[in-house]
């Protein structure tokens, strides 16, 4: 008695969780497609703009934020993808076993469609999350040499009072 009260709730509540997984799939989709947009702008306006005049350490707390948003992406799409599959396919089956082949057919229908777009979600996640990481790491590696080229300007060579390293890495006095 027990037992089948708590698989009653239990799938009440699982078949409730349908709808929120629904809305939650599709506010994901509409959050890869505005991240791609940002991803675009990022890439084409302002990476470019960070690489020649960006704090690193700015830079690449900008890179981590992003970079999270679309492992997110990667991460959360295809479970709620998962969900969505799996929660219409319970009753779909039970209504196999009664000989009502539309619910059963709707059911299925529905499982494919958020299978799909859960994976959707999670590819774009995925390969923005690999984009950013490589355009980020490239920006940095150009803030650092820019760095890097700047303290070799001003590094004092040893032995010499007043000498200065020019960036080809000779010393040259000061006059």
């Amino acid at each position: 008695m027990l037992i089948d009260s708590l698989s009653y709730l239990t799938h009440q509540f699982v078949d409730w969780l349908l709808g929120p997984v629904l809305l939650l799939l599709m506010l994901a989709v509409g959050v890869a497609i505005w991240e791609a947009g940002i991803a675009l702008a990022e890439r084409w306006l302002a990476l470019p703009k960070l690489g020649r005049q960006g704090d690193p350490d700015a830079v690449a707390a900008l890179g981590r934020r992003r970079i999270e948003r679309a492992d997110l992406l990667a991460r959360v799409g295809p479970m709620l993808g998962l969900m969505g599959t799996l929660i219409p396919l319970g009753p779909g089956l039970a209504a196999l076993g009664r000989g009502e082949l539309e619910v059963l057919a709707e059911a299925v229908t529905v499982a494919f469609d958020t299978t799909v777009m859960g994976l959707l979600v999670g590819i774009v996640g995925f390969v923005l999350g690999r984009l950013r990481r490589r355009w980020y790491d490239q920006v940095l590696d150009r803030l650092e040499a820019q760095q890097d080229v700047a303290g070799a300007e001003t590094t004092p060579v040893a032995g010499a009072p007043g000498a200065r390293a020019d960036s080809s890495g000779y010393a040259e006095l000061k006059s």
